[in-house]
């Protein structure tokens, strides 16, 4: 077994650094008008399945959650409440698994008993896939009262 991280996760660290110093000094309007643009480039990078389900999560949260804000995530397209992630979506092609996965952070209020889920698989978005996605972000990131 090989020691260390892979090159993968090395580039998505360098990646998730270079996000960080692009918003370094940047406040308000500002900062949120150039993670929306890094959010979408981020997905516009993406391909085949994985620029699919990327497209149709972004337009999700917008019409589900719209006070979450679009930014990045280690290069992911992510949605974040107050600066703390809720929701990503990570592309099978960014690690070169089999499938990419709409994924949860700590921050979603996704809580039920001892045990929940917090990341699925996704190879194809159907309506029915839709239809969980949308349940999953309402209840994940409430609108606030």
């Amino acid at each position: 077994m090989a020691a260390g991280f892979s090159d993968e996760e090395r580039a998505a660290m360098k990646q998730r650094a270079e996000e960080l110093k692009a918003m370094n000094g940047l406040k308000g309007a500002a900062k949120l008008e150039k993670e929306n643009e890094a959010c979408l480039e981020a997905i516009d990078k993406l391909e085949d399945v994985d620029r699919a389900v990327a497209e149709r999560l972004h337009m999700i949260v917008l019409e589900e959650a719209s006070h979450l804000t679009p930014k990045t995530y280690y290069g992911f397209p992510a949605y974040a409440k107050e600066g703390k992630v809720v929701v990503f979506y990570q592309p099978a092609s960014k690690f070169k698994t089999r499938y990419g996965t709409v994924s949860f952070d700590d921050s979603a209020q996704l809580d039920d008993g001892p045990m929940w889920s917090v990341s699925y698989a996704v190879i194809e978005v159907t309506p029915e896939v839709e239809q969980k996605i949308r349940e999953l972000v309402r209840r994940a990131a409430p609108a606030p009262a």
